[in-house]
């Protein structure tokens, strides 16, 4: 497959999962933390399909499209080893999604990246909550949840946290 076609399947699963997690999801109130703004693809999509949530963003520096970028109070700039234990803290019980998109390029910085996240996030999320990602992060408490149709295994991962 060439690398423009693997490039497209890629963000068609990502929008299908997108759209799909917001469907899981509709019926609860609560925040969204989209970790990994990048060019603010995935931020300017939420936004469109829940327009009336919440989204709080956390990157290592800003690289999106200016009109790609939430405004300072929804937005976690720094290392993740440090914004989102904050975070945490502050949304405790409150995060109804969380679409992580961290991959790096480098499979031992993601597997650390996603065993943190997943071991950190817990306390933050709400008890039905939906963890969308790119990457498998195992979070305590959470269960798997089938990837729309269309999307190959571990193409996506979807997790829904029961509570711990």
């Amino acid at each position: 497959m060439s690398r423009l076609n693997s490039v497209i399947r890629r963000l068609q699963a990502q929008r299908d999962c997108l759209n799909a997690a917001a469907e899981m999801i509709k019926d609860q109130d609560g925040i969204v933390l989209e970790v990994g703004l990048g060019n603010g693809r995935t931020f300017d999509h939420l936004r469109e399909i829940m327009p009336d949530r919440e989204i709080f963003v956390f990157d290592r520096q800003i690289a999106a499209h200016p009109k790609c970028i939430p405004d300072d109070d929804h937005l976690f700039l720094g290392d993740i080893f440090e914004t989102l234990p904050r975070a945490v803290e502050q949304f405790k019980g409150k995060v109804a999604l969380v679409h992580s998109d961290v991959g790096t390029g480098d499979e031992a910085l993601n597997a650390k990246i996603a065993a943190f996240i997943g071991q950190t996030l817990p306390p933050a999320l709400m008890i039905g909550a939906i963890v969308a990602s790119d990457q498998k992060i195992d979070v305590p408490g959470t269960i798997a949840e089938p990837l729309p149709e269309g999307v190959p295994q571990d193409r996506y991962f979807f997790r829904r946290f029961k509570g711990q």
